[in-house]
């Protein structure tokens, strides 16, 4: 179920993703039995799958990876990777297991964007019926080389944050990540609505936070981000701001109903 997309991966693509998955849902993952993570609609070549693998087990060695593409040339293609906790199955949104198991982790990444933004709801409820208890859906979009990132986490009952990241180096202004918005954001970033508003602050605090830059990028991220912090609900702190990340609640950046 899904349609298939351009396929394009490069190595290391997503492993700023993969480090945040990492460091904000191992715990999860050591708290289930047979943890189970999918990576979905992985592309025309098996590198996300191979290297989501290698991350999460540095944080639990029992993490099991199983590759999901809709594309069987795809499927085909990468079966010679297969090794002991890594697999690829044909499929789509159903994420078809063995057994019919449950992942804890469902990472889709540069999927839904050819799709209609009226169409994200629901494939967000499909992929979160599918998860294990506990069990997280991270969604997004970034750039052919990974410098710049933006997800959605969701839990079985909805979304929950967004989180930005970005090699801090590359950066000019907090608002060039509005090209790797998500779907579910990309349309809504126009006046009047959450994301735009918070993309203008985001822009004004690292304006603001100019003078920290004689101390390097990173510094200036964390001084722009402390003070975004004081009128947008971020959920994370200095540990991941060193990363290039910065996380708010989904609710804050919620688009407008319609009319």
């Amino acid at each position: 179920m899904g349609t298939v997309t351009r396929g394009t991966t490069n190595p290391n693509r997503l492993r700023r993703m993969d480090r945040w998955i990492a460091a904000t849902h191992g715990t999860a993952l050591r708290g289930c039995a047979d943890p189970v993570a999918v990576d979905l609609g992985y592309g025309a070549a098996p590198w996300t799958a191979v290297e989501l693998l290698g991350r999460l087990r540095t944080t639990v060695p029992a993490t099991r990876v199983v590759g999901i593409e809709i594309d069987p040339a795809r499927v085909a293609a990468a079966k010679p990777y297969e090794r002991e906790g890594l697999a690829f199955r044909h499929g789509g949104f159903e994420v078809p297991l063995e057994g019919a198991k449950a992942p804890v982790l469902i990472r889709a990444a540069n999927v839904l964007r050819q799709y209609d933004e009226a169409e994200v709801a629901a494939v967000w409820e499909r992929l979160r019926a599918r998860l294990a208890p506990g069990g997280l859906l991270v969604e997004g979009t970034c750039d052919e080389i990974g410098r710049r990132h933006v997800w959605v986490a969701l839990g079985q009952e909805g979304p929950r944050t967004v989180t930005f990241a970005t090699r801090l180096g590359s950066l000019e202004r907090p608002s060039d990540l509005a090209e790797r918005l998500p779907k579910a954001l990309i349309h809504r970033n126009v006046p009047g609505e959450p994301v735009h508003a918070f993309l203008r602050d985001f822009d004004r605090a690292w304006a603001a936070a100019a003078p920290y830059a004689s101390f390097g990028a990173r510094q200036r991220w964390i001084r722009c981000a402390r003070d975004l912090s004081a009128d947008w609900p971020l959920t994370d702190g200095p540990g991941r701001w060193r990363q290039g990340e910065i996380t708010v609640r989904w609710e804050a950046l919620r688009p407008a109903p319609a009319g």
